[in-house]
């Protein structure tokens, strides 16, 4: 498969892999933002992507951003469709108790690329019964 990306900004930073057999894409920020506490902001990456149809691109977290800071991504993992050709932006929120600055080129986020399948849903009056059953939240424990 191939990703084709392109520079919204030319000096936007490309998504790469830090090592070799990494699952996602480093994403950098393309401008300076500073996260208050609780708050919530629309972080532009300066790129667009076009991939094949039959796949889609997931935006996750950074552990270390997570951890360290409390940084984290709201609507994670956050999906690309196919046809999308926009910028790229990431929905990333502070839990910490400290403002923190979001330095244009840093990493914000990780892409991955995975391959789904669109089943054909079919309407039916009665689903078969499982153990679990309508068991949800916590009905196997803790």
């Amino acid at each position: 498969m191939k990703v084709l990306v392109k520079r919204i900004d030319p000096n936007a930073k490309i998504p790469k892999i830090e090592h070799e057999g990494d699952a996602g894409f480093d994403l950098y920020s393309n401008e300076t933002i500073v996260l208050r506490p609780m708050e919530r902001r629309l972080v532009p990456t300066g790129i667009s992507m076009a991939f094949p149809k039959g796949f889609e691109a997931q935006i996750r977290p950074k552990s270390g951003l997570a951890i360290n800071h409390g940084i984290t991504l709201l609507n994670t993992p956050g999906t690309i469709d196919a046809g999308y050709r926009g910028e790229v932006k990431v929905i990333v929120a502070n839990f910490g108790g400290e403002e923190y600055t979001i330095e244009k080129g840093k990493k914000i986020a990780q892409v991955v690329f995975n391959k789904i399948e669109q089943p054909e849903l079919e309407v039916v009056g009665e689903l078969d019964e499982t153990s679990r059953g309508k068991g949800g939240f916590g009905s196997t424990g803790l």
